[in-house]
């Protein structure tokens, strides 16, 4: 789910925070905090939800508001046979054939 997750800080944004707490960060620390900074991030988003689905779950508010909000905000990923509808439907006059991925990824599917 982290690739999917749609809250991820920006790199511009994680390399400032390094630099205000370790100077000029390498490109090692870069990737490791990177990797902390989003994990960091998801888990609060996922928290904030929680607390507000809670929020309006104790107000009565209509289950189908509240489940709504959750499958908008936090969007499962297309399933194997969506992602390979997607590359068979897909028109391929500007590219013409399907990459080594495509092809694994139907193969899984089938």
């Amino acid at each position: 789910m982290t690739n999917q997750h749609p809250i991820t800080p920006p790199p511009e944004l994680v390399e400032q925070w390094l630099s205000e707490h370790y100077g000029t960060p390498t490109e090692e620390r870069k990737r490791l905090i990177g990797g902390l900074a989003t994990e960091a991030a998801q888990w609060g988003a996922d928290q904030e939800l929680e607390a507000c689905l809670w929020h309006l779950e104790s107000t009565r508010c209509n289950q189908i508001v509240i489940t709504t909000l959750r499958a908008a905000r936090r969007p499962k990923p297309p399933s194997l046979k969506e992602q390979a509808l997607a590359l068979v439907t897909h028109d391929f006059s500007d590219q013409p054939c399907l990459s080594k991925e495509g092809y694994a990824l139907i193969r899984r599917a089938l």
